[in-house]
């Protein structure tokens, strides 16, 4: 009988540190009733190399617009799990070739700043007369990896996300991740850019990380107390537990 409350005594210990390492889990904690001003809007995505375009023409006479919404992308079924049609793959010279204009430079632009090129040409050349260019991107992406619930790639239809988006998609961050050290990796201008966000305090709000980019990979590290379960500590802990169980067991027979 001993033996058994200091088991369930034990057992009550180890609880009790679970709720002390879970304290720190609540997001934002300073924040009240206030009102913030979001002077960060959702960024405008740079077409890079490989990306996928979704280019959709219209205008008034919809069979001369017919040629221009042909995919030039074969294998894009596979890639954005439905036919599209007008998409195109740009290439690593950063080009794509658009039917009747051919070689398109398109690697530095915005969509809005393609979609006024392509108008541009298409009246110049006299192929459409007021032609409408809808550009979407079909290769939107983020990745959130670390001590979430769904470490996943995370495709954004939208076009929008923020971080905290991103990781309530990917399951939210586990009591064991730390949420004041948040690990965001970034590409652009071919070089990887690194910036740690602090969950706990609200300077997420004002912060040029609150939407996230195509290709963005959030991290989310462990805390320590995770990294000592892992340990000998950790691995010692099943074993002591096993031991007062079948003690425990043989004991309440022998009572019997």
């Amino acid at each position: 009988m001993r033996l058994s409350i200091h088991y369930i005594l034990f057992m009550g210990m180890v609880l009790c540190a679970s709720c002390v390492n879970s304290k720190k889990v609540a997001y934002f904690p300073a924040l009240n009733n206030d009102t913030l001003d979001l002077s960060n809007t959702a960024p405008e995505p740079i077409i890079k190399n490989n990306d996928l375009l979704s280019i959709v023409v219209s205008s008034a006479n919809p069979e001369a617009t017919t040629v221009f919404n042909v995919s030039s992308t074969p294998s894009s079924s596979a890639a954005t799990g439905g036919v599209q049609a007008g998409s195109y793959l740009v290439s690593s010279k950063g080009l794509i070739q658009f039917p009747l204009l051919g070689n398109i430079t398109v690697t530095g632009l915005t969509k809005e700043q393609l979609a006024d090129r392509l108008t541009r040409e298409l009246e110049i050349r006299k192929y459409l007369i007021h032609p409408i260019v809808t550009i979407r991107q079909l290769n939107f992406t983020v990745t959130v990896l670390g001590e979430v619930g769904k470490p996943s790639v995370i495709n954004v239809p939208s076009e929008r996300i923020s971080l905290m988006e991103a990781i309530g998609l990917a399951g939210d961050i586990t009591i064991y991740g730390k949420k004041d050290n948040v690990l965001v990796i970034r590409e652009e201008n071919n070089k990887k850019i690194t910036h740690r966000i602090n969950l706990n305090s609200n300077e997420l709000f004002h912060s040029d990380y609150y939407y996230l980019k195509p290709n963005d990979m959030v991290y989310i590290e462990p805390k320590k107390s995770k990294v000592a379960e892992s340990g000998k500590a950790g691995q010692w802990i099943p074993i002591v537990s096993a031991v007062l169980t079948v003690g425990i067991i043989v004991i309440d027979r022998l009572v019997k």
